[in-house]
This record gives structure tokens, C-alpha cells and sequence, in this order.
């Protein structure tokens, strides 16, 4: 991957409008306490980034990156420091304000903001020996630039900054807990909520992450940027793609956001929806809009945001539910979109039906293919009965399926009882092991028999939907031609 730099730093005059780091990195050299977070995950070109920063140095450097095919140095700025004290993980944090000029020029994108302080020599931009490196636990920030104008492009990513938020422990907690944590909410007790703050460090980049590392893959925490997306987002610029990128928050906030594009790509771990990111998805579907999802877990948490935008909470256990206990593997919790509404009918699968491998090695799993002269295997050499990905161990670690069964041929057909659309057509098929000493784990679901298996497929309506049903499909992504060619032949197709 490219690590060369575009144009030459140009410095601006940073200004601060208000008046320590709560983590220390893990993974990069200790640096003098500086940390931050953007005001807003998202900007469009042309306006004002507001963003916090707080720092025990004097003055400090924010050196501005846009994620692609390699890293783009965009500008660089200058700024007096100032010190506030962390937050909770469930509140603004309020730290210094600063303001920076976006470029209306700047192409939509993701962008990186690496922090340094006095010490390190503020007149230069930092120099990276890979594409990976400014992923940290500190002095980074990760925020989305959304187009000026219509650029052209017909694809639109959507970047998962709820998930992000979801696991990022900075503050000292996250969406993930027990329930005698539910005081940290401010919510009745056992009410089986938790709140996280978007106004905190972490967020995609930097922070603590919550979870097991990924044994596959441990250069970089499972829930971040760098782990899932950034090895889509490099493939997708790198093979010419034209790509706006907008966040979750823009999707619920704004309808509007999808005007103009053909597809909506997502990738990798997309778990955490509103209500009404998900009503514009849908409605976009239903005008002819085209979404291809490479990834899973997906839209299983219903979160809900706070009116002022600055914060997401979720309902993860019923009322009077005993401490301990397994949030997937209890009814009525307000929070699973399945109990309510299944994601089945947008995406075509659903966790509930797969399962998850969070810890070690899994042992190699592939689909087995059906259908094999779909368009969306045109190109592949696959046939009948062939396995993908297996050696890669590309299904995990979490994966989606559609509740199923076996016509008179032997092919796997969705039942629709889940909510799946009669006409998705399955693709290919990896049933779970059923022994629980493999380290498979699965959730509860209404009807508790059956297979369970990750079902790659698509279905139409209005527009068409593409499940890949995997988590590593980008980190396979890389590695395997196959793969590449399936995610080429979608995109294509769809755009």
C-alpha cells in the first residue's frame, strides 16, 4: 500500500474558541499528553471543522490526512495548547475548541488528524512507513468530509461511526456492560440502557477498543477504521471507483444525503442503526437504489440519538433481567431490531440466524457455492459445490444468515419465516458447526431450530440489495482474487 504523500504541508492558523488524554496509546512511542475529537464525525467541504483538542505542551501540530489508495497529506496547522481533564464515557467532554477552513476543493473522504506536540518538531509533516500507521490509541481523530457539490460520483460509502462509538471505551465504558452499569446511564435502574458520547476521543480512530484481538488480523483492534474499512475504502480508490463518503449520523440526520447515487456500499462491521438511518436507507431501496453490503452483523442494534446529536444509547436487556446475563440471548429487549422489525427485510439476513467466533484462531470456513453462473460469479472460474475463501477462513468473525432450507436438488432456498424476501437468491452457503468447544457462539432467534449458516446472496426490490454475510470479507479482500473479482462484478453491477 502507498504511503507517499500528496501535496507539500501548507500551515494554517488555528483558532481556539474555549478553554491529558485519557489513554495512553498502546501500539505507537508515548508522547507528551495531547489528544482529540472532531465536534461532528462528519463536515462538508467548504465549511468550518470544528474540532477539541487538549494538550499539557505549549503548542501543538495537527497534521491532516485523506485515506485512499494510500495517505494524502492535505494541511497542517499550528495552535497554543490548553489543558482540560477527560470525561466519561456518557458525556461532552467540553475540551478546547478549535476551528479550521475546509478546502471547498477537498474531495470527499475519509480524513485522519495525527496530533503532535512542541516536541516533535512542528514545521514538518510526520512521515509514515506504511498506509496502517496513523491508526493509534491517542493523538488521532477520525472525521468524514462530505461533498461541496454533486461530484458525479454514483457510489456512496457509508462510514459506521456508531459502531465506532459502541465499542470505544474512552471514558471508561462503552455500549457493552452489565446491568448493574446502568447507573452510568442516568436512566431507572435495570432499565437495560446505556448511553455513549460521539464528543470523546475514539470513534474509529484512537481510544480504547472493546473486544478480543483479532487473531486473523492483529495489527489493529477489530472495531476501528483501520481494521475493516480502511482495507475496502484503499481497494475501492486504488481500482478507479468514483466515492462520496458520508457517516451513519448524515444518513439520520438527512435523507437528502442518498439524492443522486446508484449505490450504498457499507463494509466490514456496520452493527449499530437508527430508526431513521434506516427508514431513508429503506426508502432509497424502494425508489430504485442499489445496496451492497460487504460485511455482517448488520443493523443489529437499534440505537437511538439525542436530539442535540452529540450522543447514541442503546436498550440491551429487558426489564427485571437478571445481572450477567447474555443480552443476544434474551427476549424482549427493545433493542434488537429482529423483535420488532427484522433487518431481514432490508439486508436479506440477519445475525440471529449465523452466529459469532470472537477469540483465536477459527478453523478455515468457506461458502459453498450455488448458482455459479450468476453475473455475480461471472469471471470467478467457480462452479457448483466450490468453496470460497475457505482458506482464509473468510466466514467470521461474526456472520449473517437467512433462515433456510433444501429443495428437491439439494439447493439452499430462504424460508422467509425471518422476515427475508422470498426472492433472495442464495449464493453460497457456510453452515456453523454446531459443537460449542469449536468457539462458535449464536443468539437466541424465534424459531430455534434449523441451520444456521452464513448465506451470501441478493435480492430485489425496488432497487437490489447484496449481502457478502461476513465480517472478514474485507480483511480477505487483499488476499484473495476471488473475493476481489465478486466485489468487483457487485459494484459494477450495482453502480
Amino acid at each position: 500500500m502507498s504511503d507517499r504523500f500528496g501535496p507539500g504541508t501548507h500551515r494554517t492558523r488555528a483558532r481556539s474558541t474555549s478553554a491529558a488524554s485519557p489513554t495512553r496509546p498502546v501500539d505507537v512511542a508515548p508522547v507528551a499528553d495531547i489528544d482529540g475529537y472532531p465536534a461532528g464525525p462528519s463536515v462538508r467541504a467548504g465549511d468550518l471543522l470544528r474540532f477539541h483538542v487538549s494538550t499539557s505542551a505549549r503548542r501543538f501540530r495537527a497534521d491532516f490526512f485523506r485515506y485512499g489508495a494510500g495517505l494524502r497529506h492535505m494541511a497542517g496547522i499550528e495552535a497554543n495548547g490548553r489543558f482540560a481533564p477527560p470525561g466519561r464515557h456518557d458525556e461532552d467532554w467540553r475540551w478546547p475548541e478549535y476551528d479550521f477552513a475546509v478546502p471547498a476543493h477537498w474531495p470527499s473522504g475519509v480524513y485522519v488528524a495525527v496530533l503532535r506536540t512542541d516536541t516533535e518538531g512542528l514545521t514538518r509533516a510526520p512521515e509514515f512507513e506504511s498506509a496502517d500507521t496513523p491508526d493509534a490509541r491517542g493523538a488521532r481523530m477520525l472525521f468524514v468530509v462530505t461533498p461541496h457539490e454533486p461530484s458525479g460520483a454514483r457510489i456512496l460509502y457509508k462510514v459506521p461511526v456508531f459502531t465506532y462509538h459502541a465499542y470505544n471505551q474512552s471514558g471508561g465504558g462503552s455500549l457493552y456492560g452489565s446491568i448493574h452499569d446502568d447507573h452510568d446511564s442516568g436512566l431507572p435502574p435495570h432499565a437495560g440502557t446505556r448511553i455513549v458520547s460521539l464528543r470523546r476521543p475514539g470513534g474509529g480512530i484512537g481510544g480504547p477498543v472493546k473486544g478480543h484481538p483479532d487473531a486473523h488480523d492483529p495489527r489493529t483492534p477489530r472495531q476501528t477504521f483501520a481494521h475493516w474499512d480502511a482495507p475496502f475504502v484503499a481497494w475501492l480508490e486504488a481500482g478507479g471507483f468514483a466515492v462520496d463518503y458520508c457517516t451513519d449520523l448524515d444518513l439520520h440526520e438527512r435523507p437528502d444525503v442518498l439524492d443522486g447515487y446508484r449505490l450504498l456500499l457499507s463494509a466490514g462491521h456496520d452493527e449499530y442503526w437508527s430508526a431513521p438511518t434506516r427508514r431513508h436507507v429503506t426508502a432509497f431501496r424502494d425508489r430504485g437504489g442499489n445496496i451492497a453490503v460487504f460485511g455482517a452483523n448488520t443493523c443489529w442494534w437499534r440505537v437511538a440519538v439525542t436530539d442535540d446529536a452529540t450522543a447514541v444509547r442503546c436498550t440491551k436487556y429487558p426489564p427485571g433481567a437478571r445481572l450477567g446475563a447474555d443480552c443476544d440471548s434474551l427476549p424482549g429487549v427493545a433493542g434488537h431490531w429482529w423483535e420488532s422489525e427484522p433487518e431481514n427485510s432490508l439486508i436479506g439476513v440477519s445475525y440471529r440466524n449465523g452466529g459469532g467466533h470472537w477469540a483465536g484462531l477459527r478453523a478455515p470456513l468457506g461458502f459453498t457455492v450455488q448458482h455459479a453462473d450468476h453475473p455475480v460469479l461471472a469471471g470467478t472460474g467457480l462452479r457448483e459445490g466450490d468453496l470460497l475463501g475457505a482458506e482464509h477462513a473468510l466466514v467470521g468473525y461474526e456472520c449473517d444468515g437467512a433462515a433456510l432450507r433444501r429443495d428437491a436438488r439439494g439447493t439452499a432456498v430462504p424460508t422467509g419465516e425471518d422476515g427475508t424476501p422470498a426472492d433472495f437468491t442464495i449464493l453460497g452457503v457456510a453452515e456453523l458447526p454446531e459443537d460449542p468447544s469449536t468457539g462458535w457462539h449464536v443468539a437466541l432467534r424465534e424459531h430455534d431450530a434449523g441451520t444456521r449458516a452464513a448465506t451470501l446472496g441478493l435480492y430485489t426490490r425496488g432497487g437490489t440489495v447484496f449481502t457478502a454475510a461476513t465480517v472478514d470479507w474485507p480483511r480477505v479482500l487483499p488476499l484473495d482474487p476471488t473475493v476481489r473479482a465478486i466485489t468487483r462484478n457487485v459494484i459494477t453491477m450495482l453502480s
